[in-house]
């Protein structure tokens, strides 16, 4: 299934089509999210519409409240990744101005929804707020709705083993460590993406050779010892592996990094691009009295990785069996 991308007002325009439009930031991209574009899809392929997104750049609190503004879980190009797979035809990126923050709700749903991508239905969470101020909400869409032609699908929200699938929700929970959960709302493991860069040369001399990252995500684990996994950004080869976020106090560092000790060797050249994937926080990061009492740890912590390899692998598939 083909994919366009629409990164303007007026390529929005040009190409105006019938549309069922899931409308949201988008953030990560998680499973309610996925919900929203399931509910748009399918009205799509019965009807013979346009399966479209509707997104902003930048995040509107960025311009509205920046010194407020939420830390992103995903960059623009990773959610219209993760649009396309999730089987969105056409993904609209509104670039978010202060002019558009002051269009009422009426202004937006006359220009953007209606003349703008010629929307038949439009699909957002029972939570949405749009307009001027916020002052829009589910009710005045969908009275706007019944001005303009669409009608207006809600989904609530999804709730998986007692949490919300929200994007503040993920934020938190990677951030206390609960990369498994955060999984589970995410309908993917929680990753960071970067270079491969030059460490210390200590831990290749005197504990485990690892990969050193560094990345411009916003989100990071808490500092601990994780369940991982490394993809070769350049080839999709995948690796098992255990990863450190942190600032190795066995060897008085002082500052964060993120090193991975891949389980099996490379059989060619190393990665220079990789995404490390976070599955489940083994432990809290710790000083040791000396680098072979950091070594015995560390292949004690690989120990317990592979064990819950074993006993995941047939729930959580490729991501595990690297």
């Amino acid at each position: 299934m083909s994919f366009q991308v629409l990164h303007s007002w007026e390529e929005a325009r040009a190409a105006r089509a019938a549309s069922a439009v899931a409308v949201g930031n988008f953030d990560g991209v998680h499973r309610g999210h996925q919900l929203l574009f399931a509910h748009a899809g399918e009205a799509a392929r019965r009807n013979a519409w346009v399966s479209l997104a509707l997104t902003f750049a930048p995040h509107p609190a960025r311009i509205l409240r920046p010194d407020r503004a939420p830390r992103l879980l995903s960059t623009l190009e990773q959610r219209l990744g993760w649009m396309r797979e999730a089987g969105v035809e056409r993904a609209v990126v509104l670039p978010f101005t202060q002019e558009l923050a002051g269009w009422g709700p009426e202004e937006f749903a006359r220009r953007v929804l209606h003349e703008g991508l010629d929307a038949r239905l439009v699909v957002v969470g029972d939570n949405f707020r749009f307009g001027k101020g916020a002052a829009g909400n589910v009710e005045t869409l969908t009275e706007m709705g019944r001005r303009y032609g669409f009608a207006t699908g809600i989904v609530t929200g999804l709730v998986i083993r007692g949490m919300t699938a929200s994007s503040s929700e993920i934020r938190g929970l990677i951030e206390a460590g609960e990369v498994a959960r955060a999984a589970r709302l995410l309908g993917r493991p929680y990753g960071l993406s970067g270079e491969v860069v030059r460490g210390h040369g200590i831990g290749r001399a005197q504990t485990v050779p690892t990969l050193n990252l560094k990345t411009a995500a916003e989100i990071l684990p808490a500092v601990g010892v994780y369940v991982s996994s490394v993809l070769d950004l350049a080839t999709g080869e995948r690796w098992a592996s255990v990863t450190n976020v942190g600032f190795r106090p066995t060897f008085g560092g002082k500052e964060l990094s993120i090193e991975s000790f891949v389980l099996s060797p490379f059989d060619g050249k190393q990665p220079e691009r990789i995404r490390v994937e976070f599955h489940l926080r083994l432990r809290a990061e710790r000083g040791f009295a000396d680098a072979a009492a950091l070594k015995a740890q560390i292949l004690r912590d690989v120990a317990r990785a592979q064990a819950w390899r074993r006993r995941a692998k047939r729930w959580v598939g490729q991501c595990v069996s690297d």
